[in-house]
């Protein structure tokens, strides 16, 4: 099953990939090519690519988002911590997601991240488990 799952993905990265080849700046190939990427536990390709689409789409909360996702997947706290106070400061909402989003647990034990949730939703239950 995994190797299924396994040439799914890659089918998957290298349709996405051809797409790119032919118009780099194509948003609606970008953003799947992306979590693919992450799927596939190619997280610095990852975050290359969501550092495209934030450079393309400069005001979408959820591109931000999945920056910070990829900036906390790839170990690099502070830009994921900047990056999420972005995605929120443009209207990223989804705090209960952000609370049990498997791609920040590294963020979880940083104060920083809990001083973050509760600035921007101050009557959130701040249970990180």
């Amino acid at each position: 099953m995994a190797t299924e799952h396994n040439q799914d993905l890659a089918f998957e990265i290298g349709f996405y990939e051809g797409i790119l080849a032919e118009d780099p700046d194509f948003v609606d190939a970008l953003v799947p090519l992306a979590e693919a990427y992450t799927k596939a536990g190619l997280s610095e390709k990852g975050l290359e690519a969501d550092l495209r689409l934030a450079r393309l789409c400069p005001d979408d909360p959820t591109v931000h988002y999945n920056l910070a996702c990829s900036y906390a997947l790839t170990g690099r706290r502070d830009e994921a911590l900047a990056t999420l106070e972005r995605a929120i400061e443009l209207g990223y909402r989804d705090a209960g997601f952000m609370l049990k989003d498997s791609d920040l647990v590294s963020l979880h034990e940083d104060e920083r991240f809990a001083e973050l949730i509760a600035r921007f939703f101050p009557d959130m239950d701040l249970d990180i488990s």
